[in-house]
């Protein structure tokens, strides 16, 4: 299994080794003890979730309040996905920046989130499954969404998309600056706060 940290602070792409043979394939799509070492604690898994979704449909951006908001483990299990990691964290350095890794059942890779970062995917195929590992229940109070098609983001949805679906939850919600200027967004400071907690915690 290699890590990789991803060009925003605190999120990682992970890729797994397959071992096949004339009865199909064997993988292991988490190794937390080794996440471990990337992130600093253990991942504290309490809800998982499936979503299943039509060729261009996309989800997100979406983020939840610090503390404790979601830290996010996430592949996809048939299908594949274009799957965006966003800065939304007021004062990192990489602040409105995103990154993006293909998510399928061919690499099988995962991505790990952490929380306070904006999560959005779009799907390239029909009937993409992906499964989420999230280290927070869901609370609709503390869970908010940025517009992904908001300019100053300038998320780049791919040919094989084709038309895109979106939720009006999602084409409704304020872009980046707007979320900024409510005071919706985490800070850097807060997040790199609770990530050190979540460390001395281990």
């Amino acid at each position: 299994m290699q890590i990789r940290e991803l060009s925003v602070p605190d999120s990682y792409e992970i890729t797994p080794k397959q071992f096949g043979d004339d009865r199909g394939l064997f993988l292991e799509w988490g190794r937390f003890d080794r996440l471990e070492e990337s992130i600093g604690h253990k991942l504290n898994v309490v809800q998982a979730n499936t979503s299943v979704s039509k060729r261009g449909s996309v989800r997100g951006i979406h983020f939840a309040d610090i503390p404790p908001s979601q830290a996010k483990y996430v592949t996809a299990t048939y299908g594949a996905v274009l799957d965006y990691i966003i800065d939304i964290r007021v004062g990192s350095p990489t602040f409105g920046q995103w990154d993006s890794v293909l998510l399928d059942d061919t690499d099988r890779r995962a991505v790990y989130i952490a929380e306070g970062i904006g999560h959005c995917f779009v799907a390239l195929t029909d009937n993409a499954t992906v499964s989420y590992l999230v280290t927070a229940p869901f609370n609709p109070g503390r869970e908010h969404g940025i517009n992904p098609l908001d300019t100053d983001i300038g998320l780049v949805f791919p040919p094989e998309a084709g038309e895109l679906l979106l939720s009006p939850k999602d084409t409704d919600a304020p872009g980046l600056a707007e979320s900024a200027a409510n005071g919706l967004l985490p800070t850097w400071a807060d997040a790199k706060a609770f990530y050190a907690a979540l460390n001395e915690g281990n």
